[in-house]
Formats: C-alpha cells, structure tokens, sequence
C-alpha cells in the first residue's frame, strides 16, 4: 500500500517560510506543519484548504496519494 504524500516542505521552503512563520499564518502550532511535512498527521480539510491558500497553490497540487495505491 501507498503512502500519503504531499509537497507542503516543498512549497513553503519556495515561499521561503519557516515552519514557524507557516503555523503562525495559518493558526497551528510549529510541530503541527512539522508532522504534515513527515507525512505523520493528516490535517482536515480546512487545514489543508489554509495551507493550499498561504503557500499560493491548489489542493490537487499540495497533496495526492501514491498512485499505487487501490482502494
């Protein structure tokens, strides 16, 4: 099985964001970006819609799943 992937590290190091600078725009705490950057928690969809809108790409963009993976 797949695992989750998503381009948030990516984006943000475009953005040059830190991860603090990231949480604080977005309401979430440091190690909050730090886990969804290691792929370690997965945010609802208004976190996800928040990242998606600050890091200036679409939710498509920031995250989709291994394309291995079957349901």
């Amino acid at each position: 099985m797949g695992e989750s992937m998503n381009r948030v590290r990516e984006y943000r190091r475009a953005k040059k964001l830190s991860q603090m600078a990231l949480a604080e725009e977005i309401g979430v705490a440091r190690q909050t970006i730090n886990l969804i950057e290691n792929g370690k928690y997965n945010p609802s969809l208004d976190l996800c819609l928040k990242l998606a809108w600050v890091l200036d790409t679409d939710l498509n963009t920031l995250f989709w799943r291994d394309e291995d993976e079957k349901s």
